[in-house]
């Protein structure tokens, strides 16, 4: 009969070099059976949310994290019960099995090669030189540009301790309870860098708290709760996810984290560091409109979704081959502008859990039909809280659609990065003069916000009237490709 072991997961950068993720929910429990790369919990960095896939096929002997929890990468989230010639995980690629890296004169070698593994890259291998000790702030080393695949070979993402265990189930160890005025046995109460910041801000001795999560972990709830029994007070009902609040307060407190930490931060950098030009331009769409009512009876177009943001995209990505300095970025670093061959048209979503801007790439290559597609799933995906970290990088322009909320203008903010961004106004019913009388036209105002570093007043105007002239008359394309 084979032995069996522990394996222990931690928790792996999932791009761009992010330090920490939030568990979102976990998709399995302690004594589930699993296969490789399946499914095992669903987190949040602070672009997307992201599926989890499982590096080994075993047994979930121990789940070290709760959801709401945000844990650095590095951390253990998950242990497994494996058997022992399942344990050891395949080579990295490029590196044979009988690579000299695994020999302890080779250590260094070995972590400065670091190949990409399940979600991102991992956490980098500590010295065999030095006693282990908890990761804190690690970030990923990054050699190349190739995409990272959310389901990749089974690498372990570093070295652990294993140990043989016994093949029945681990008994669930009781939670001990704290008695106030009691010194606790540990120097500080397990818990997180988040939970330890709640405490500190509402006074709460985190020695006095009992811990209701795994292992004695105290988490938010033990705080609240603790403060609600000591303030007289009932316990709260439960009070949505990542809000803090108690009943008979006027006030709600959400925490920044995530994707609206993210955003928050970016569009801060972006607005003080870009200087921002706004320019409006109000233009008669009737005969744009026309033409989506004519395309949606086509039946080469038939049951795909067409909108004004798709003729708006189709002639933003048009207007650029005549204006390539709007798909550009400012180098601060070596003091150039690089301007960009293709285009990754980013689309800003309201979702959810915050504004993402997910790109289409090479966007300039797709017919109107595939523009369409690209457009809806794009979307669908942003606001089901799917996005990957891929698809919110690299964007080179982007627009965002306030029309749909009925706005007509508005001064976008550039995502960080990019040249310029358009605002899409709504599309209203007007009196406006056309061919010498006052008619109903439909109409919609053009809001385009550029990087006034790198694109000039005419430049930016020239863009802006050649997107306003494709939708005021199609056929103007004819003269411009």
């Amino acid at each position: 009969m084979s032995a069996t072991m522990i394996k222990e997961f931690r928790l792996p950068d999932l791009g761009e070099g992010l330090t920490e993720s939030e568990i979102l929910s976990w998709k399995v429990g302690v004594g589930d059976t699993v296969s490789l790369n399946q499914v095992i919990a669903e987190v949040e960095t602070a672009k997307a949310v992201v599926e989890l896939p499982s590096p080994f096929a075993g047994v979930i002997r121990e789940l070290h994290e709760q959801p709401g929890t945000i844990v650095e990468v590095g951390k253990p989230i998950v242990s497994f019960e494996v058997s022992d010639d399942a344990a050891a995980p395949s080579p990295a690629p490029g590196i044979p099995a009988s690579s000299p890296a695994s020999e302890p004169g080779a250590q260094a070698v070995q972590e400065a090669k670091r190949q990409p593994n399940l979600v991102g890259y991992g956490a980098a291998v500590e010295s065999s030189a030095r006693p282990a000790r908890r990761l804190r702030n690690v970030r990923a080393v990054v050699e190349s540009d190739t995409p990272r695949s959310l389901v990749a070979e089974p690498v372990e993402p570093k070295p652990v301790e294993t140990r043989q265990v016994e093949t029945k189930p681990a008994a669930a160890k009781p939670v001990e309870a704290r008695t106030p005025g009691v010194e606790p046995a540990e120097t500080r109460p397990r818990s997180t860098p988040p939970v330890r910041k709640l405490a500190k801000d509402l006074g709460v001795d985190l020695a006095m708290v009992a811990g209701t999560g795994p292992q004695g972990l105290i988490t938010r709830e033990d705080v609240q709760h603790f403060l609600d029994g000591h303030s007289g007070g009932a316990a709260p009902e439960a009070a949505p996810a990542g809000v803090q609040a108690r009943q008979g307060e006027r006030e709600t407190r959400t925490p920044i984290k995530g994707v609206r930490k993210f955003t928050a931060a970016a569009m801060v950098a972006s607005a003080f560091t870009a200087p921002h030009v706004t320019e409006f331009l109000t233009v008669d769409v009737t005969p744009a409109m026309e033409l989506l009512a004519k395309l949606k009876g086509n039946r080469e177009f038939s049951g795909h979704k067409l909108t004004p943001l798709t003729l708006a995209a189709k002639a933003v990505l048009i207007a650029l081959r005549r204006n390539p300095v709007l798909n550009a970025r400012w180098d601060e670093v070596n003091q150039e502008i690089v301007t960009f061959n293709y285009v990754n048209l980013g689309i800003a979503a309201a979702t959810p859990r915050g504004l993402t801007v997910p790109n289409i790439k090479d966007a300039d290559s797709l017919s109107l039909l595939q523009l369409a597609e690209a457009l809806t799933g794009l979307t669908e995906t942003a606001r089901s809280g799917k996005t990957t970290p891929a698809d919110l990088t690299g964007g080179t322009i982007s627009i965002t659609n306030i029309g749909v909320f009925g706005i007509d203008a508005g001064t976008p903010i550039l995502n960080p990065g990019e040249a310029a961004i358009l605002a899409l106004g709504a599309v209203r019913n007007m009196p406006w003069e056309y061919q010498g009388e006052v008619a109903l036209r439909q109409v919609l105002t053009l809001s385009l916000s550029f990087d006034h570093r790198l694109v000039d007043g005419e430049q930016g105007s020239r863009f802006l009237a050649d997107v306003g002239a494709i939708l005021a008359e199609p056929g103007m394309v004819l003269t411009m490709v």
